[in-house]
């Protein structure tokens, strides 16, 4: 009997081109949670935050860019990686979290939806090539990751292409030191069906898991009005040590339960592709997860880190790591033939999800 998996086939990243660092902030002027100024100096602030997060700088859009274009560039790049037609493409998701932001403004813009925006930017007239969106908060590209190997392992479709693009920057209430976390980008990846018979080896998505906190963990990121009491408009809050406790928490088990679903141990993984918000976070995640296996340690080469250089570009996180190794931009990184990697991801709802993917 045939079956069939998802192989990534291509992909792309785009990082916009304003480089803005942890001094830019100085001229803010910051509040706390009880909405009183802060009363260190921004240089002290930003030095405690460079300590805490590991972030020195971040990527943001240029003025006339927004999501949709960067989600479209990296679109464009995957193609182009992949070799395919883009008429033979049968999804475009795009996975996002404010849709289409303009610069100067805090007004999301979601009609028509992103896809529908990027089909139309790469030209592809196929009516059957359907285009929507998916909302997830900064897992949103590994759900759709998941969403699209569904799509082919139904046998009905061949080929998807899974985008992540995010000016989650634009949405930051200047006044609140969590802002700095993020930063805008776009990443994708086109997937193909692979086939193979019962009692083959399948490459390509072997395993997936998602779990959804929604009771007590909704409110760890929400929209909220700004730490200035006179700041008109609705901005991300977050509740930091929450989102900070799910994380470490929920992800290694997320990686552990995924490896165990694909029949696979953690020494068999070669790279971990993982949303990155936090540095510190991200190597707790991994610390708890090889302690979990009865590790003391992990060797930090199986991680790449680029959020100090990138901040959290929050759904283009994933696919943009993904492609800097699979372009050969990173040092010393790389992706071969057979190589296990695990994608994983944390954030808004409470969500947390994983994808053990074998390379081909």
């Amino acid at each position: 009997m045939k079956r069939y998996s998802s192989r990534i086939i291509g992909s792309g990243s785009v990082l916009p081109k304003i480089k803005k660092a942890n001094n830019a902030f100085w001229n803010n002027t910051f509040f706390n949670k009880d909405h009183e100024q802060m009363t260190k100096t921004n240089e002290a602030i930003t030095a405690k935050f460079e300590e805490v997060a590991g972030i020195v700088e971040r990527r943001v859009a240029e003025k006339g860019v927004k999501a949709s274009d960067l989600g479209a560039q990296a679109a464009r790049l995957a193609i182009e990686s992949s070799g395919i037609d883009p008429e033979t493409l049968e999804y475009i998701i795009v996975a996002h979290n404010f849709g289409d932001v303009t610069y100067g403004t805090i007004q999301s813009d979601m009609l028509p939806n992103l896809a529908a925006k990027v089909k139309q930017k790469l030209g592809i007239k196929n009516p059957y090539c359907v285009a929507y969106d998916i909302l997830f908060g900064c897992p949103s590209w590994v759900q759709a990751l998941i969403q699209a190997n569904y799509y082919i392992k139904s046998g009905d479709v061949k080929r998807v292409l899974v985008v992540g693009a995010d000016t989650v920057s634009r949405m930051t209430d200047p006044h609140d030191i969590d802002g700095m976390l993020f930063a805008d980008g776009g990443g994708a990846a086109i997937l193909e069906a692979v086939e193979y018979e019962d009692g083959e080896e399948p490459t390509g998505v072997l395993s997936h898991v998602t779990v959804s906190d929604c009771v007590g963990e909704a409110d760890y990121l929400k929209m909220g009005d700004s730490l200035r009491t006179e700041t008109e408009g609705q901005y991300i809050r977050m509740y930091g040590r929450g989102v900070f406790r799910y994380a470490v928490t929920k992800v290694p088990t997320a990686m552990n339960d995924c490896l165990t679903k694909a029949g696979l141990k953690l020494e068999d993984v070669d790279k971990f592709v993982m949303h990155q918000a936090n540095m510190k976070m991200n190597k707790i995640i991994l610390k708890r997860l090889y302690e979990q296996n009865g590790y003391e340690d992990y060797p930090e080469e199986m991680m790449p880190l680029v959020v100090h250089k990138l901040g959290n570009s929050s759904a283009a996180t994933v696919p943009t790591v993904l492609d800097l190794i699979m372009k050969g931009v990173m040092d010393g990184q790389s992706i071969k033939k057979g190589d296990i990697i695990v994608f994983a991801s944390v954030g808004a709802g409470m969500h947390a999800n994983c994808v053990v993917y074998k390379h081909s």
